[in-house]
């Protein structure tokens, strides 16, 4: 069956799945070390309260059979293991049937998690996750050469991740056709890096070169995907570099990281491929039903892509098997934190002594450099930057993350960088307040250390003690 294989992808197939089970690797740790402040029982929005309003048909997992706070972590971790052993190359050892069940147990479990993980897990990256960790169950192991639909299937989830982008930024903010959107985004993106002070202090011109090729990237390079060899493998290769860009200027989750991993499989590497049995009947059958399922999937998001109407991130059935993607149609000119305080005064006056908390990720202390944290995902950090876009974003997950604040919750604290108050002394208030951040000039970098300069705006939540009805 020499129709259905492609040999000489053999070395592309092996880096891609030990890349993606890397990806996986940091998905899994990211829900255990998180989950408990989060989603947890007494998290912010609890487990238990969302399946009772939701049925195991909209969206799947083992949770609606058992949930508690310590078998979440037990699968969490379980999911750890499973993802370092494919990272190893557990899934060569076995037969092919084997391998194809272990590369499914971490698609399962990391469903599990999505689909219980309401606003914390909206984010567009869990469904491509989800979505190109589907496919990798059908790619194969040592025993066959990879499948030529599978390799064409991941060619064309990349494709619409980055076509889709491509698209709803020339049908969105006004700033990407004239090529300045570059001017803003470094410092209003959500969580800025290490290096994003630098990229946002690059020349102007240089910013317009930045956009231009952004779109060239997104609009015309994957169309190359489908073409003959060498142009895929060029295709590919620079979609490489333009994630490998936005990995430095940037904490993009692993949103980056994943599309570099199918990037991978588009490569065609010069090497000799080992010889093969040919793939046995049973294994054919099910790779080509599968694929002519995800192909008829697939409409949704075709048609998505073509109308006006073009939304990003979205799943359109409840296993995540086929998603549209988009980020950045709009672009923020001016960036807003939400600051978080809290006194131990027994009445709080704006003279009072406020200490603020401090984040992982997110800005607050002016001085304080942000740091790398991709692909590990920071989620309560980034819901922080939604909510100073808009508190209703924020309303019914803020409250609770101030009542936890004034109970000096542990695993809530866990989430941040430093809390201001001893482990037993709680604040009696906590407060919000909104501020404008803008990075510093050079000089005043040289003057002051301090890579942002911060202005009042105005109050986010009154303060507000725990026999208050916290709001946000």
């Amino acid at each position: 069956m020499d129709w259905f294989v492609a040999p000489e992808y053999w070395l592309s197939r092996l880096v891609f799945q030990r890349a993606l089970a890397g990806v996986y690797l940091f998905a899994f740790l990211t829900a255990a070390l998180q989950f408990r402040a989060l989603i947890g029982e007494r998290g912010m929005l609890p487990v238990p309260r969302h399946l009772a309003r939701t049925a195991f048909r909209d969206a799947p997992g083992v949770f609606h059979l058992h949930y508690s706070d310590r078998f979440f972590a037990l699968w969490c971790w379980a999911g750890c293991a499973v993802s370092a052993a494919l990272v190893a190359g557990a899934d060569s050892l076995v037969p092919l049937w084997a391998g194809m069940v272990l590369w499914l147990l971490p698609w399962v479990m990391y469903l599990s998690i999505v689909n219980v993980g309401q606003t914390w897990y909206s984010f567009g990256w869990e469904s491509l996750l989800l979505e190109v960790g589907f496919l990798a169950v059908f790619l194969g192991n040592g025993e066959v050469a990879p499948p030529v639909v599978v390799l064409f299937l991941l060619r064309w989830i990349l494709f619409r991740v980055e076509f889709g982008a491509g698209l709803i930024k020339l049908r969105g903010d006004v700033c990407w056709r004239k090529l300045t959107c570059l001017d803003f985004h470094h410092e209003t993106q959500p969580m800025p890096g290490p290096l994003s002070w630098f990229f946002h202090h690059l020349p102007r011109p240089l910013h317009r070169v930045e956009v231009a090729a952004n779109h060239v990237t997104q609009l015309i390079v994957p169309l190359l995907l489908f073409t003959p060899q060498p142009i895929a493998t060029a295709a590919a290769s620079l979609m490489i570099l333009t994630q490998l860009w936005l990995v430095l200027s940037g904490n993009f989750a692993w949103l980056n990281w994943i599309t570099i991993v199918l990037a991978l499989s588009a490569l065609a590497f010069p090497a000799t491929a080992p010889a093969v049995a040919g793939p046995p009947l049973w294994y054919v059958v099910v790779v080509l039903v599968v694929a002519a399922g995800l192909i008829a999937l697939s409409r949704h998001p075709v048609r998505n892509m073509i109308s006006r109407g073009q939304v990003m991130n979205r799943s359109f059935d409840p296993l995540h098997l086929v998603n549209t993607y988009g980020a950045f149609g709009s672009v923020s000119r001016v960036r807003y934190e939400v600051v978080i305080e809290g006194t131990a005064d027994g009445v709080p006056r704006e003279d009072s002594d406020w200490r603020e908390y401090e984040f992982k990720g997110k800005p607050g202390d002016p001085r304080r450099w942000p740091r790398q944290y991709a692909p590990y995902h920071l989620r309560l950090d980034w819901l922080m930057w939604f909510a100073a876009l808009s508190p209703l974003y924020a309303e019914p997950w803020f409250g609770p993350l101030v009542e936890r604040l004034l109970e000096n919750d542990r695993d809530t604290l866990r989430l941040l960088r430093r809390s201001p108050f001893p482990a037993d002394a709680p604040p009696r208030f906590v407060r919000a307040r909104l501020f404008r951040y803008r990075y510093t000039t050079w000089r005043e970098l040289r003057e002051t250390g301090a890579c942002w300069k911060r202005s009042y705006v105005r109050e986010f939540m009154p303060p507000t003690r725990l026999s208050s009805r916290v709001r946000a």
